[in-house]
């Protein structure tokens, strides 16, 4: 839009409506629906609106400049989309190949797990989704979660220079902070319990929204760069690197050799957390992770678990609070 080829200057509402050839109310109006949605629109007397120059922008090109295997991707690079899950998992219906990817710099009705928003300001962070076909059993899309979990973290690590951690499933924590959330859903051929596709959602916040986080997440939410100086171009390498990561171990998927590095990446082994399924809560200590990626548990009753599903939350080490 104009604004954007301005470049983060301003550009006053009667220069934009005469560009665009409609009302300065119209101009007006447009600007709030944008602001809504989630775009930094500066709006200031006597200068005009304005853009501010992207922090995470991600583009095409420079995903693909970063790829290790550039053909094994279809890229569908937006500005801003509903949720790139639904995106895809419309293409997948339509017979998109494997290796489809919808990438974005904001979402307008992202989706987390167990029917959460997931919070996809613009221009601060990757939202993108890829397009599995897997020769899996419904029963072991947990693994593709867990391999994308410690690709992510490792693509991080390398991209930022930070150790990030994970909290079983599918949340990515750097230094007691979410910064990333997966979500992978699919669709089942009911003939033989197998997986038609498989959508993996891949949200990871790279610098502050402008306004900051949601009261509901200030506490929880982080970024990899709280100062919001993003080095030029991280988003298109950290997007490759994501990419390139993840395509290593879902090629090696049937070995489980991932798990290794999953264990390692834990953050809950050996922490107390409360264990969330459906209405009911209970206190547990972390054992660790089991062969089928479940969470190993042991109640206060001495009882043991393995958790294949719910929800867990993290309790304060000792004498955090």
């Amino acid at each position: 839009m104009e604004l954007e080829r301005a470049g983060g200057g301003f550009l006053s509402g009667t220069q934009l409506a005469q560009q665009l050839g409609v009302s300065r109310n119209a101009v007006w109006k447009a600007v709030q629906t944008l602001q809504k949605e989630g775009v930094p629109m500066q709006a200031v007397s006597n200068r005009g609106y304005a853009i501010p120059p992207a922090k995470a922008g991600l583009s095409a090109p420079g995903i693909y400049g970063h790829l290790a295997d550039p053909k094994r991707y279809f890229l569908h690079v937006h500005d801003t989309v509903t949720s790139t899950n639904t995106l895809l998992r419309e293409l997948a219906q339509q017979d998109a190949p494997e290796g489809t990817v919808v990438l974005a710099n904001a979402q307008t009705a992202g989706r987390g797990r167990c029917g959460r928003v997931f919070y996809s300001p613009c221009r601060s962070g990757i939202y993108m989704s890829l397009l599995l076909r897997p020769k899996l059993p419904v029963e072991e899309t947990l693994f593709i979660t867990a391999a994308a979990a410690v690709s992510v973290a490792d693509a991080i690590n390398a991209a930022a220079g930070v150790r990030t951690r994970i909290k079983w499933v599918n949340d990515i924590y750097l230094q007691e902070r979410k910064v990333c959330g997966i979500l992978t859903e699919g669709a089942l051929d009911l003939e033989n319990g197998m997986l038609r596709y498989a959508v993996l959602g891949i949200g990871i916040n790279i610098a502050p929204p402008e306004d900051g986080f949601p009261p509901e997440l200030s506490g929880i939410a982080g970024s990899l760069f709280p100062d919001g100086q993003v080095p030029e171009g991280f988003a298109d390498k950290l997007a490759a690197g994501v990419l390139s990561a993840f395509d290593a171990r879902y090629r090696a998927l049937p070995s489980h050799d991932f798990l290794t590095r999953y264990r390692d990446q834990s953050m809950l082994t050996g922490r107390q957390v409360t264990v969330v399924q459906g209405e009911r809560e209970q206190e547990a200590l972390v054992l660790g992770i089991d062969d089928a990626c479940r969470l190993q548990v042991r109640y206060p009753d001495g009882s043991e678990a393995a958790l294949s599903s719910g929800e867990v939350r993290i309790r304060p080490h000792l004498g955090e609070k």
